[in-house]
């Protein structure tokens, strides 16, 4: 028994470098087109572009007065519907990492 633990031992040992290498070359370039976009989607909004949210949310806001939602396939109802709760999941991750813990707030 002692025999086999010595040989994974040295396999472990002599094999870890040879498979750091191969994780270091592999995530390399993803990681670099992972800060590439990072760059962009993750900057908060400049103060020229929040007056263009508000109108896009005011034009959003009309269309559904109108009844346009009505007109919406099955399928991008199904994809708005995803992208919702990834939104509201996002939210709740975040209040549970603020709050550390999974319990509500202390009152």
């Amino acid at each position: 028994m002692a025999e086999v633990a010595r040989r994974l031992v040295q396999k472990v040992v002599t094999g870890g470098p040879k498979l750091a290498l191969a994780a270091a070359n592999y995530s390399k370039p993803r990681l670099a087109t992972f800060w590439k976009y990072a760059r962009v989607e993750l900057t908060p909004p400049t103060p020229g572009e929040i007056p263009v949210a508000v109108e896009s949310f005011k034009g959003l806001v009309a269309s559904f007065k109108a009844g346009s939602y009505k007109q919406i396939t099955v399928k991008d109802a199904l994809r708005n519907t995803l992208v919702a709760t990834e939104v509201v999941m996002w939210f709740y991750i975040g209040e549970v990492i603020g709050r550390r813990s999974l319990i509500g707030y202390n009152v």
